[in-house]
């Protein structure tokens, strides 16, 4: 919600200004080498979206080794064998076993069927490196790292070293010699704009004259990764921000890996009070501010409130400079100062306007504008606590969305995203006053009959459905967006789970599972809007449908009967011959008649060669025939997977 960004916004500003008022020493003790775009070039036109020749690396490796550097990091993956270049990869993995300290980055990458693969260097670095790290950073949303990460976890709840972890081990730090020690909550300590580390070009580095002469390296740290500018366009590249870029500025990830290895190294990371002491602090400015400022007129308060923001500002800089500790100060000065003074200037207006206007906004967010006009003044609606109540049930999402939106930019995804939401949302939920529950990722989670009480709810939400499927297509990336429904109707305990704090509204319970796995449903038998035998009974015969049959899915005992909602009734006689030669293809397939029912969807694909439905079941007779069927067997089709 918006307010809770603002109060993000605010805490990360906390963080980020006090960087800017300090002095700056660039550490010495670390040399980043820069994979970048006259390296590219000069060095045999290395290719930007392949491996290197390696044997480039075996040279710089090589040259650190004779010159005593203190440890090596290599802010690449190695996860695969250079054909074109096999004996760069022989000598490569010579020079690190010769070297003795060298550490590799592994990292987690997109899987197929979802969740993320674990991928390292190839075995021949691998076995030989002195260590290795997972080159994953806790990166916020306005991608800026503030928080060390030392030990990614996975769904397999495997623990890692961080990259940065191991390379500061190996460099000596004294922090790292107790592996307990990962968990501790640290923040990054920048030490200065972009430039503040020592830093060469890749191609540099392999030179011996000039800028880099012999002995440059001589006890530092080396740490190599990419800085290239001139990638695909559109491609977001290895980069992030730091507290001392602005706008579009960028500094490279190894950058950020260098940073959290020097604070291990030197024990000089950033620290922030336990939240329960943040806490008291908020309270006891609130106390004191919301105490003092009303002992004075208006225009003595606002002098008074001025002096205490520099006051907590001043402190802040200081704690920050000298103690490496920080909070989030803007708190105060942004919101609990201006706050005081107005409550103290009209305290009765001014708290019944900002709470309404807060409702309003929170209202906004799930229902449509009439039923917000209805509950704005019903304060008891969000308060924590839920009921059971029957609902209709709608999930959204978009197909292969992952897959169309690669590689786009992240302002250009935001713009297609906040469009797509915005017209679904009016156009389809509210124009049928559903409510909108929140997003998750490219989906959408809605239902109907809660919190106000409607007699038509499957009907209305099974409009919102058909409202949805024939919106004008939006494209991403030259592609239309297609999108995929699912709805159930049942009991579910509905109501906010949060507190008055942390508004969430939302509805729990077996109901919404199954909602979500008839969305899912749609993928494997090529529908857009499927609807359970519940959603299909309240709306009575007043829309086309067709009946897909039975299908036991994953977590749910029951078998579920499933429809697809079609259209409008006037579309029953453009569709009518498909639906009876498909319904009898169906009670073949019940009855185990299998040739009759392949004939029969046969003749239903002669009718629509592309129906969905009917080369699912195609295709299920022909597995199905291969392997003997239950003896309680009543023409289910069974799912294994989600």
């Amino acid at each position: 919600m918006s307010n809770l960004r603002l109060g993000e916004n605010l805490i990360d500003a906390s963080y980020n200004l006090p960087f800017r008022n300090r002095a700056i020493k660039p550490p010495t003790e670390l040399v980043l080498v820069y994979l970048d775009d006259a390296s590219h070039r000069d060095l045999g036109d290395q290719p930007y979206d392949g491996p290197w020749d390696r044997g480039l690396y075996a040279r710089l490796v090589e040259r650190l080794t004779a010159e005593n550097a203190k440890a090596i990091a290599f802010d690449i993956i190695f996860s695969s064998t250079n054909f074109q270049h096999l004996e760069g990869d022989e000598r490569f993995a010579r020079a690190i076993k010769a070297n003795g300290k060298v550490v590799l980055g592994a990292d987690f990458i997109p899987a197929a069927g979802g969740g993320r693969t674990f991928i390292r260097a190839i075995d021949p670095f691998f076995e030989v490196a002195a260590g290795w790290g997972m080159v994953q950073l806790d990166q916020d949303q306005d991608f800026i790292v503030r928080r060390h990460l030392h030990m990614p976890l996975e769904p397999g709840n495997e623990i890692y070293s961080s990259m940065s972890w191991d390379l500061a081990k190996i460099s000596g730090s004294e922090f790292t010699k107790d592996p307990q020690q990962r968990s501790r909550e640290r923040w990054m300590n920048y030490y200065g704009p972009p430039g503040a580390l020592p830093e060469l070009s890749f191609k540099l580095a392999l030179e011996t004259n000039g800028y880099c002469p012999a002995g440059f390296f001589s006890n530092k740290i080396v740490l190599v990764g990419a800085n290239v500018k001139s990638q695909y366009s559109g491609q977001r590249k290895d980069e992030l921000r730091t507290p001392f870029t602005q706008g579009n500025d960028f500094v490279p990830a190894v950058d950020v890996q260098a940073t959290q290895t020097l604070n291990l190294l030197r024990g000089d990371w950033l620290t922030r009070p336990s939240k329960t002491t943040i806490i008291l602090i908020f309270l006891l400015a609130g106390v004191v501010l919301g105490y003092a400022l009303p002992l004075f007129r208006p225009l003595p308060a606002m002098a008074v409130a001025l002096a205490a923001g520099f006051l907590v500002a001043g402190l802040a800089q200081l704690l920050f400079s000298y103690q490496r500790l920080w909070f989030p100060w803007l708190i105060i000065v942004a919101v609990q100062i201006p706050v005081a003074l107005l409550w103290a200037v009209a305290f009765n207006s001014v708290q019944l306007y900002v709470q309404n206007r807060l409702y309003q906004a929170t209202l906004h967010m799930y229902l449509s504008p009439k039923l917000v006009k209805k509950f704005s003044g019903d304060k008891e609606l969000l308060k924590p606590g839920a009921k059971k109540q029957m609902l209709t049930v709608l999930f959204s999402d978009i197909a292969s969305f992952t897959s169309l939106s690669e590689g786009m930019d992240s302002d250009e995804l935001a713009l297609v995203m906040n469009n797509y939401f915005g017209t679904a949302v009016s156009q389809c939920i509210h124009a049928t006053d559903g409510t909108v529950v929140k997003y998750l990722g490219d989906s959408i989670f809605a239902f109907w009959n809660a919190p106000d009480l409607q007699t038509d709810h499957e009907l209305r939400a099974c409009e919102a459905a058909l409202r949805f499927r024939d919106l004008p297509a939006q494209r991403i990336n030259g592609h239309p967006l297609e999108t995929r429904l699912g709805l159930h109707t049942g009991v579910a305990n509905v109501g906010n789970f949060g507190s008055p704090e942390r508004v969430d509204y939302t509805a729990v319970g077996e109901s919404i599972n199954l909602a979500s796995r008839m969305e899912g449903l749609n993928k494997y038998l090529g529908t857009k809007i499927l609807i359970t035998a519940e959603t299909h009974q309240g709306i009575a015969g007043r829309l086309l449908t067709r009946f897909l049959g039975s299908f036991r899915l994953k977590g749910f005992e029951k078998s579920v009967k499933v429809h697809e909602l079609v259209g409008s009734l006037d579309q029953a006689e453009v569709s009518r011959s498909l639906h009876e030669v498909f319904a009898q293809g169906l009670n073949f397939f019940q009855q185990k008649d299998f040739t009759m029912a392949q004939a029969a969807f046969r003749a239903a694909l002669e009718i629509n060669p592309n129906d969905g439905p009917t080369q699912f079941y195609l295709k299920s007779i022909s597995e199905m025939r291969d392997r003997p069927l239950p003896s309680d067997w009543r023409g289910e089709t069974e799912f294994t997977e989600k």
